[in-house]
């Protein structure tokens, strides 16, 4: 786009600069003329939407190039590329165009089951193996493939239904002798199997029907515009709000590790979307519901009845002339049990971007989403009649949602009206007549891409090394290795939810939103008043930036400027987040330099200027009677010259250098720096340990006692000493970066319940008994963020229960 931008003539620039919501419609018509006689807009669009040159088209030969070098790497015994190969063969295989490319995807599916049979991924295995069949039901391999696993599951009588099929489908004799040998040691093994009783237990937990019990109203406030807030008194961890997505789209950056209708994170045997080579799913429930259809051929082979009474009557039974009992049905019920998707007529959540380069390939997100919402209401428009035009189409979301356009720089103004000119474009291929493109139609989108750049929720998913597989995070518990990971949330997706958007921010919040799958929930995280708004954080909250780092990004993101408890009141993690030592060691002081008390300032000259016994200032009472921490790191109440001036220390008074304090950091931190390379690389040498450890020292000589920096270094540490052996010291600079956090955060807050869960790692790990009370905080906190919900978002949490429960017996 980049290129379009530079053609633009510098009186388009200047209109479209200066435009407002109201003369909207003439800049956006202006920009449109010039671009409908421009060349190379005209081969922008071809290239995004032209279908027989997208980027998204099925390609058989594509496909059976990849299928060719698959089997070179299966051969050499490459299998994690062999995998990769086969999987991106089957999103370009064509699937229904004819018998041989529906043979062709089957064949990549008993491949690729193949592979997984080697890398001992035996569940995705059987459902390639199903997904085979049910595309092509006389396909022998597959049957062997698919009965193979079965015995590895000790699935002995499917086993012998799959293998026995496969011996009858088998042409050569000798191939049909080799079966037989195997079904007979088959009934060895059920005999010696059915002498241990196995129990097994499902660890998946079922999601809680939990329903929402508040009633919530929609408010107006003078500086934050619409809200929402309470009818009634809410309890903490209580389910204020559950909502589907109206529109989604996945980031760029997870295409090819994350399903992209749910987000959740890609099996091994992902499957592609049957009308483009770009999308991957978990399974097939997921891409029915994004429209996908997987379709059934009718079988080719005529099995006749016959009936058994037990496994092994009925393996004594096998002749060569073997027959079977209802195979369809038996056919039907394997691949239903296993994640299918019945046929269903859905439309396609990106069908418009089938058609050519898959427009989340090329362009931003919130432009895909933009295009999801278009395309989405125009086929609500197909069954409402009554609605004339695009701007009927979109009156909900003009009316209902916010946005910045008036706000937006003039660079960023101009990109919208161009991304806005050219999805018009892109859609009217999918759409024709359907879709108007006019300068009232542009200018409709601009705005649309202004409300989704305000309104739209960033989907998440939480992370850390140690946060794998349940079964692997068990082991790894039961062979004492700590869990020392930092966990992180990243952003998988970006949606717009109608309701959800109306929740306004704030730095410290009273809710927290959570997904499963990409519903979005909201629960409280404290006792809510009747009538207090329900406010959620948009980005960073307090303890994790400071003040005017969280200002910054919400004026650049969301344009507006905060003033939440969090950044108009003193608290003491703006405080203390960044701030340095008093040069007096003795003093619990807080020294600041000039870009954070440029934002503390202000909130200082507030505090002075009221009154204490003031009625008119109620804010002033808050603020003492929430941050009651704030006296023992500066003394607020002494009106002294240097509270405005950087380097003084707010309690007594004492100057530091801030110059070379900041030089001195720098160069300690370059110790700790290389000691989480050392930790990365799990290579950690007594020097490199020892310079770290000095520079420890001096980052507490430094650095305020509660400065995340230093929570940050003895984080660092308790890694380290858990990598090195040293559980005793890992346990104490874990509980001191807790400490730190605490101060930060507060006692309750997510993020200590991720620190505990280190913690307790380690003190189980030291046989610590402790670790039982470690649990019990974090699981408190856990339900208080995520109520019932809590042990499918973390579903290590039972886990560390259970071998905190041995600890005591």
């Amino acid at each position: 786009m980049e290129k379009l931008k530079s053609l633009v003539p510098n009186n388009l620039r200047r209109m479209v600069a200066h435009s407002t919501p109201d003369d909207l419609p003439f800049a956006s018509s202006s920009l449109l003329d010039f671009f409908l006689n421009l060349l190379q807009f005209q081969q922008i669009v071809r290239d995004l939407a032209a279908q027989e040159s997208g980027l998204c088209v099925k390609n058989i030969s594509a496909a059976l190039e990849l299928k060719q070098k698959g089997n070179q790497y299966y051969a050499c015994g490459d299998y994690a590329h062999a995998l990769s190969c086969y999987t991106q063969a089957l999103r370009v295989a064509p699937s229904d165009a004819n018998e041989m490319d529906r043979n062709l995807v089957a064949t990549l599916y008993v491949n690729r089951a193949s592979v997984l049979q080697k890398m001992d991924h035996l569940m995705e295995c059987l459902r390639d193996c199903n997904r085979a069949l049910q595309i092509s039901a006389s396909y022998a391999k597959a049957w062997y493939r698919r009965g193979k696993v079965n015995v590895s599951l000790k699935n002995y009588k499917d086993a012998v239904y799959d293998l026995s099929i496969a011996k009858n489908m088998e042409l050569s004799l000798g191939g049909k002798r080799q079966i037989e040998s195997e079904l007979k040691i088959i009934l060895d093994q059920y005999k010696r199997a059915s002498n241990k009783v196995v129990q097994h237990t499902e660890s998946n937990l079922k999601v809680s029907e939990e329903p929402v019990q508040v009633k919530l109203r929609c408010v107006t406030s003078p500086d934050k515009g619409r809200g929402m807030a309470s009818q009634c008194d809410i309890p903490e961890a209580t389910l204020v709000h559950i909502e589907e997505p109206y529109a989604m789209t996945i980031l760029k950056q997870c295409r090819e590790t994350h399903c992209h209708y749910c987000l959740n994170e890609l099996p091994a045997d992902a499957i592609p979307c049957t009308s483009c080579s770009i999308p991957l799913y978990c399974s097939h429930h997921c891409r029915g519901q994004a429209g996908g259809q997987f379709k059934s051929h009718p079988m080719k082979h005529n099995i006749k009845e016959s009936h058994f009474n037990n496994l092994e009557e009925y393996i004594a039974r096998i002749t060569l002339d073997n027959d079977f009992n209802n195979l369809e049905e038996y056919i039907a019920q394997i691949t239903l049990d296993n994640d299918f998707y019945p046929d269903v007529e859905h439309i396609f959540e990106h069908k418009h971007e089938c058609q050519g380069a898959h427009w989340p390939v090329v362009l931003p997100s919130d432009i895909v989403l933009a295009g999801r919402i278009v395309a989405k209401s125009i086929e609500g428009k197909r069954v409402c009649k009554d609605v004339p035009n695009l701007t009927g189409i979109l009156v909900y979301f003009l009316s209902e949602l916010s946005h910045s356009y008036s706000q937006i720089p003039p660079e960023s103004k101009l990109e919208s009206h161009i991304y806005a000119i050219v999805l018009l474009h892109c859609l009217q291929h999918s759409y024709g007549s359907e879709l108007p493109i006019n300068g009232a139609s542009a200018s409709q989108i601009v705005i649309l891409i202004s409300q989704i750049r305000v309104n739209s929720l960033a989907i998440v998913r939480m992370k850390s090394n140690d946060y794998g597989p349940s079964d692997q995070f068990d082991n790894n518990i039961s062979s004492g290795s700590a869990l020392i990971s930092n966990v992180e949330q990243i952003r998988v997706g970006q949606a717009i939810y109608t309701a959800g958007s109306l929740y306004n921010h704030s730095c410290q919040p009273n809710i927290h939103a959570y997904f499963l799958s990409r519903t979005l929930i909201m629960r409280t995280t404290g006792f809510v008043a009747s009538g207090c708004p329900l406010e959620l954080s948009y980005g960073p909250q307090v303890g994790q930036w400071d003040c005017k780092d969280r200002l910054k990004f919400l004026e650049d993101e969301y344009c507006f400027r905060c003033q939440c408890s969090g950044c108009s009141k003193v608290n003491i993690s703006d405080l203390v987040i960044n701030a340095f030592h008093c040069v007096d060691l003795k003093c619990s002081g807080v020294v600041l330099d000039n870009s954070v008390l440029n934002c503390e300032k202000q909130k200082l000259k507030n505090f002075f200027a009221i009154p204490e016994d003031s009625s008119s200032a109620p804010n002033l009472q808050v603020c003492r009677c929430s941050s009651d921490g704030i006296g023992s790191v500066a003394n607020l109440e002494a009106k002294r010259t240097y509270l405005v001036d950087p380097g003084y220390c707010l309690k007594c008074g004492s100057y530091r250098d801030l110059a070379s304090s900041h030089a001195a950091a720098d160069e300690a931190w370059i110790y700790i720096k290389r000691l989480q390379d050392a930790i990365f690389l799990k290579e950690i040498s007594s020097a490199v340990l020892l310079d770290a450890s000095r520079s420890l020292g001096q980052l507490r000589s430094i650095f305020h006692a509660y400065s995340k920096s230093i929570a940050e270094a003895e984080d660092t540490f308790a890694q380290a000493s858990c990598l090195v052996g040293d559980l005793h010291s890992a346990r104490d600079h874990c509980k001191a970066s807790i400490e730190i956090l605490e101060k930060l955060y507060g006692h309750n807050h997510i993020v200590i319940a991720y620190e505990l869960v280190k913690l307790s790692s380690i003190q189980l790990s030291m046989g610590d008994k402790n670790s039982v009370d470690s649990i019990s905080r974090l699981a408190a906190i856990f339900l208080r963020y995520y109520g019932t919900h809590a042990d499918k978002t973390f579903p290590h949490l039972q886990f560390l229960r259970r071998h905190a429960l041995k600890l005591v017996d």
